[in-house]
């Protein structure tokens, strides 16, 4: 879902995230297009069951409620204007660029490896493990060399462990939860 760009000096030209209506991705990449905005939307492919047990194939967004548009920073008012569309991603003062070169990356790569949304975890989170051995153990979430691995501690005896995991098998752990328990 691309389109070029009118004329612009390349080194105006950047890639930004617009934030959206939620489920209005689609109806903004149109809109942006029709304006002559180059977009990037990605999907990823799910199957969901209704309650009558039909199967159904979906596409949805891979970042829900972001659209990706690369522009001059003077058309920013014109992609805001555009029903659906909310805010750029940035500061109040100015919009965020993307790197030119993780967006091209992205837009080259992601048709072949079958993406999927995933939570984003960030080193330090606490995190509870859903799937394996170890579900319902909680801990901090922290990184090595070659994977993920995360710190479980007792906190009676004041010790810790730290144990590898698959990050597919964590769920944030909200901390107004830990409280009112």
């Amino acid at each position: 879902m691309m389109i070029s760009m009118q004329k612009s000096s390349p080194s105006s030209v950047k890639w930004f995230a617009v934030y959206t209506i939620p489920r209005h991705e689609k109806k903004v990449s149109s809109q942006l297009q029709q304006r002559n905005i180059e977009v990037f939307l990605p999907f990823h492919r799910t199957v969901s069951y209704w309650k009558n047990r039909t199967k159904a194939e979906l596409e949805l967004p891979l970042f829900p409620s972001y659209v990706f548009v690369r522009m001059p920073m003077e058309m920013k008012g014109a992609v805001l204007s555009v029903p659906g569309a909310v805010s750029v991603v940035g500061s109040k003062r100015e919009p965020w660029p993307l790197p030119d070169n993780e967006m091209e990356i992205l837009k080259r790569g992601l048709d072949d490896c079958r993406p999927e949304p995933h939570p984003y975890f960030n080193t330090g989170d606490r995190v509870r493990i859903m799937h394996g051995p170890l579900a319902g153990m909680e801990g901090f979430l922290m990184e090595k060399k070659n994977g993920s691995r995360m710190v479980l501690s007792i906190e009676q005896i004041m010790r810790s462990v730290s144990v590898e995991v698959n990050v597919q098998h964590l769920q944030l752990v909200d901390t107004r939860e830990r409280q009112a328990s």
